[in-house]
């Protein structure tokens, strides 16, 4: 039998080729398994992943005074957040362990994050609802949810001590507006939550407590103070796990706005109005030869801290039903009869009509007007202009305006914009009520008695007390009706961009008074006689070196509460330098110099402390 033949060379290497290639296939086989089932399981675990886009709202400019003294501004909040997918091991071992014929899923996980927080042994209130709890785990679980808001420092410090107690909750810093002087609440403003979500906010998942601005300068600065809010994304696993998070992009602080406004004379005043013991009042004081305006004060103030991160139906109900309301910003938003006050400007209407001041008015006790008589609370006696004004004479103003006529007084009433609002709160601003020459005009409905009422301020005429402000400025300054000014100017909130500052501009002179400066000369010494002389009504606003000149009335009101009175003092000073407007009103006060003048001297004593640092007391 012949033996088989030796494998030749070529043989071989045929059979080394086969198996090469036999390997590259196994190769190839395994690399394709790698590449293509691997990359498919990849793909498949990215798309059970999701990315949640959180809103991150912006810290809000503040609103400062003259000074640079925080009249809203936000300060760190710190809030305790629990991550409630990283409960979910606690959320079901409670779950074995319940009372079957008591749990619920609500109240089980609720039960698990207040033991928690317990164990923290904090000294605030754990509030947060089972309601509020259960909503969060179905539509937002991959998100935090705050527990616990506003925490102290040492509360804070406690919990990073304590933190291991607590699986799944970690402390955050937010903004959060705060108001330090309940004094200016009305003039700032407060904050609401947003009643819809704006158009450009709908993508995002998930907003954090955001707030817009309500009234006041809040809602007039609004987009000025908002600042530009950043972004947080998370990517969350199918399972509701978080898997990372970054910051897309960072918020962007908003604007200050600087205000005219200084914050001592601003709580003085509010000081003052506090202590006549009346529940409304309002004091108003201006920079006579700038209209910028130092002080608005209103008496009753709400908590515009309340409304933050929301205020309670009981207190909201509590402010809307409350008489006189805290809501109504009297300075400004709030029309009264101006009573004798208004005599400087029918005074100062007979005086231009021709009146001599020199001459004399017999006051009986009362003026007869018609077949009414309107009592006389000065002395009876012989008045001139001088004498009539210092003692308030219903009689001497009735009997000139009669002389010279309704009309005098109305086209100088023009002059001052009495029908106009000053332009200074356009949400905020009462628009006052004043006759025209129309109204004069028509005999049938306009009587002699009309042009009484409106020569001791009652009758067809209401005014706020900034209106009356601008008015005593324009008599101490020589004539110049300002447009008043609260708004100095924005601010970049990063110190290092101050050169981007908008100065606003200063106020605005709405006209200039078309009268002798003989005429009001009279009327600036009578203001004066009314404070200096020792019968003059306004003496309670006496202040030894510092000479004020001012002007009491005390107008009656009927209203569905009854009859009542409106007090008054309408001031300015010094008479040698006028620098300072200061007007006071109290509602149902005794009178002007019993109620107002006397705040309005605290209020100046205010402005010389500030001016005079150095000043004694006792030296006054």
């Amino acid at each position: 039998m012949p033996r088989p033949a030796q494998a030749t060379d070529e043989q071989r290497l045929h059979l080394a080729s086969a198996a090469l290639l036999l390997g590259m296939a196994a190769l190839l086989c395994g690399l394709a398994y790698v590449q293509v089932v691997t990359a498919l399981e990849h793909e498949e675990q990215q798309q059970n992943q999701s990315r949640r886009t959180v809103r991150l709202p912006a810290v809000r400019g503040s609103i400062l005074d003259v000074q640079g003294r925080p009249l809203a501004h936000d300060r760190p909040s710190y809030v305790i957040h629990a991550y409630l997918e990283e409960l979910r091991h606690h959320f079901r071992k409670a779950w074995r362990e319940a009372p079957h014929d008591t749990r619920t899923e609500a109240g089980v996980r609720h039960a698990v994050v207040s033991d928690f927080i317990a164990q923290l042994q904090l000294d605030q209130p754990f509030t947060l609802t089972e309601g509020q709890l259960q909503k969060h785990f179905i539509e937002q679980l991959a998100l935090p949810i705050p527990v616990m808001r506003d925490l102290s420092q040492t509360n804070v410090a406690w919990f990073m001590e304590n933190a291991w107690r607590v699986p799944g909750m970690d402390v955050e810093a937010q903004p959060h507006r705060h108001y330090p002087s309940e004094s200016v609440a009305h003039l700032v403003g407060r904050l609401r939550r947003p009643q819809s979500i704006p158009d450009e906010e709908r993508p995002y998942n998930y907003r954090l407590p955001d707030f817009t601005g309500a009234m006041g300068l809040e809602r007039t600065f609004n987009e000025t103070l908002r600042g530009n809010a950043g972004t947080k994304s998370l990517l969350v696993n199918n399972l509701g796990y978080r898997q990372r998070e970054e910051i897309v992009v960072h918020p962007e602080p908003g604007n200050n706005v600087v205000l005219t406004l200084d914050l001592k004379i601003q709580e003085a005043a509010y000081q003052a109005l506090k202590e006549t013991g009346r529940k409304g009042a309002a004091a108003v004081v201006m920079n006579v030869q700038t209209g910028d305006l130092i002080a608005l004060a209103s008496l009753p103030v709400f908590d515009p801290n309340a409304f933050i991160p929301g205020i309670s139906s009981k207190l909201w109900n509590e402010y809307r039903e409350a008489r006189p309301s805290p809501l109504l910003f009297r300075a400004t938003q709030e029309r009264y009869p101006p009573g004798s006050i208004f005599k400087i400007i029918s005074g100062l209407a007979a005086l231009e009509a021709g009146s001599n001041p020199t001459n004399f008015v017999y006051n009986p006790g009362y003026a007869k007007v018609g077949r009414r008589r309107i009592d006389d609370t000065a002395p009876t006696g012989h008045y001139d202009f001088h004498e009539g004004f210092k003692h308030s004479s219903n009689t001497y103003f009735i009997t000139r305006a009669i002389e010279t006529g309704a009309e005098s007084i109305i086209t100088l009433g023009n002059q001052f914009f009495l029908r106009e609002k000053t332009g200074l709160l356009a949400r905020q601003e009462a628009k006052p009520q004043f006759p025209t020459l129309a109204d004069v005009h028509n005999r049938r409905n306009w009587q002699d008695g009309d042009t009484a009422n409106l020569a001791i301020g009652q009758g067809p005429i209401t005014v706020t007390p900034l209106q009356m402000t601008v008015m005593t400025a324009a008599v101490a300054n020589g004539g110049k009706v300002f447009s008043p000014r609260v708004v100095d100017r924005i601010m970049p909130a990063d110190p290092s961009r101050t050169h981007e500052a908008k100065q606003f501009p200063s106020a605005n002179v709405r006209g200039t008074l078309k009268v002798k400066p003989e005429n009001l000369a009279h009327v600036q010494r009578a203001m004066l006689a009314d404070v200096a002389d020792d019968d003059g009504t306004g003496k309670r606003a006496r202040i030894e070196g510092f000479a004020v000149c001012g002007k009491t009335g005390t107008a009656e009101v009927r209203n569905r509460e009854g009859r009542h009175k409106i007090t008054w003092f309408a001031s300015y000073g010094p008479f040698e330098k006028p620098k300072y407007a200061v007007v006071v009103m109290v509602e149902r006060g005794a009178s002007g110099g019993l109620s107002c003048a006397p705040a309005a001297k605290k209020i100046y004593e205010a402005l010389i402390a500030r001016d005079n640092p150095n000043r004694i007391a006792g030296n006054r």
